[in-house]
């Protein structure tokens, strides 16, 4: 608590949503799925003027692949202000991004039994 006349301290836990994307509407989902991967593009520096989410998305891109949703879960963002932190980047040229993967599709019995039944010959 602060007493009259004293202006209480201010962290990025308490910085609201509106404040980190600057007002503007976040993405819809299927601009940048939750699956989709995201990695710094080769040589590219950091914008001027990135702000800290910015700089920690920039830290964390440049290990590798990680998703959308791993990046909002290491910064502890809501999902669409990651997305749109993001998006701004890949249109800026500083991001590479990978479809997410196809989605299983089903396999019958059949086949199943004749790879289970194949692998169990070749192991004895």
């Amino acid at each position: 608590m602060t007493t009259p006349g004293e202006e209480a301290s201010v962290t990025s836990d308490f910085v609201r949503s509106y404040v980190i994307t600057g007002g503007r509407s976040l993405p819809s989902a299927d601009e940048l799925a939750l699956h989709t991967l995201v990695t710094l593009a080769p040589e590219r520096t950091l914008p001027l003027g990135a702000g800290p989410e910015v700089r920690a998305i920039w830290e964390l891109c440049a290990g590798g692949y990680l998703s959308v949703a791993e990046v909002a879960g290491h910064l502890g963002l809501p999902v669409g202000v990651a997305r749109l932190l993001l998006t701004d980047l890949s249109e800026q040229g500083h991001l590479l991004r990978r479809a997410e993967p196809p989605r299983a599709q089903n396999v019958d019995r059949a086949t199943l039994e004749k790879v289970l039944h194949g692998l169990q010959s070749l192991i004895g």
